[in-house]
């Protein structure tokens, strides 16, 4: 198994932490979004629950799947590609890029969320 080179500036980090962070960040999206947990944040549950703010949060859910789709794309791509996974600068930048992307996509459903809200 060949190790990790170091960057150019001395730093090593290991590429675990941004990967367990991209991990964290897809399953905080599918859980709010596919999960129930955004529904009923925002749109209540039991006797509560507004069936309008449901259909228009599923809406919020299908503009941010797109984005949380390239962010899956990134993160594999990062992994599949020796090109990516051999060169430290390369692998850090799009898993940088795929966590940014998840980010955006909890932000849609957030703001998406809190617009629909009765």
């Amino acid at each position: 198994m060949q190790a990790m080179p170091r960057r150019p500036n001395g730093w090593w980090i290991s590429p675990a932490i941004p990967t367990i962070a991209n991990l964290a960040l897809g399953l905080l999206w599918f859980f709010s979004a596919l999960g129930g947990w955004g529904d009923a944040a925002f749109c209540g549950t039991g006797d509560a629950h507004d069936a309008t703010c449901a259909a228009d949060f599923e809406l919020t859910v299908l503009l941010s799947a797109p984005v949380a789709a390239v962010a899956v794309v990134t993160v594999l791509t990062a992994w599949a590609l020796p090109a990516v996974r051999n060169r430290p600068q390369r692998l850090d930048a799009l898993l940088v890029a795929a966590a940014f992307a998840w980010v955006v996509a909890e932000g849609i459903l957030f703001i998406g969320g809190y617009l629909v809200q009765p």
